[in-house]
């Protein structure tokens, strides 16, 4: 069973129908649900209220002094709204305000890099980058992350050159740029968490991963090791497994 819709000018698209029943529905009670949150009759106070920046500063860093309980560890931050301001769909702005707890960071090495989107078409601006750990031959760099975003138009201008001069080999739209213990560029890298994965050789995966800073005045071999990541992703997974045991 389907039902016919429009997809552009002249083209139609056949889906089915047992797809698009769930999503109209699903459509409306957001509808419901944002009217009715909008609505001035409803009391969309904080549960909880700050005196200060202090205060609010100190829950960002430390969430169980808040309140949050045994919830602290999961928690990623503050959402700051103005209270005359509606609940809307999508990514609001202005009026909403996403004050997330410090990130992890640590020191990665440049290992490939792609050419951008857009504006950014004409310049290598997108990243991945590793950290040290051992193999059978010695100290290796694997890849943890790829981010295209955190750095200046500046900074930007500075990787691209560094990109054009020190590329080793080339993979259709990918430069395999120089990355071993005395050359190379190290990149300050801040993430929010770490998962599991199977596309890495490091078997870790960054979530959310920026660059915080370009590290000219620091060596490859000085970057972080996988050790540290494992480390840090082992205390992550603990802490998940006391919340779930907990009953949260």
């Amino acid at each position: 069973m389907c039902c016919r819709g429009q997809l552009g000018r002249d083209r139609p698209r056949f889906v089915d129908c047992r797809q698009v029943v769930p999503l109209v529905e699903r459509r409306a009670r957001l509808q419901a649900l944002v009217k009715k949150l909008d609505d001035p009759r409803v009391d969309l106070s904080p549960t909880i209220a700050f005196d200060s920046w202090e205060q609010l500063t100190a829950a960002r860093a430390d969430p169980a002094s808040a309140g949050a309980g045994e919830d602290a560890e999961a928690v990623e931050g503050v959402m700051l709204k103005r209270r005359d301001a509606p609940y809307l769909p999508g990514r609001p702005k202005g009026q909403w305000w996403k004050w997330k707890r410090d990130p992890h960071i640590i020191d990665a090495v440049l290992m490939y890099a792609q050419r951008g989107h857009g504006k950014r078409s004409s310049f290598y601006s997108d990243y991945t980058f590793g950290v040290w750990t051992n193999s059978e031959d010695g100290d290796e760099l694997v890849p943890v992350g790829k981010a295209y975003f955190g750095f200046t138009d500046e900074e930007l201008l500075e990787i691209d050159r560094f990109v054009r001069r020190n590329t080793r080999e080339k993979f259709g739209p990918v430069r395999h740029v120089i990355h071993d213990a005395d050359q190379g560029l190290v990149m300050e890298v801040a993430f929010e968490g770490l998962q599991r994965s199977t596309r890495h050789k490091s078997g870790i995966a960054m979530r959310f991963p920026r660059i915080n800073r370009l590290r000219w005045d620091k060596a490859p071999r000085d970057a972080d090791r996988l050790e540290t990541l494992e480390k840090l992703l082992k205390d992550d997974t603990k802490n998940k497994i006391l919340l779930s045991s907990s009953g949260h």
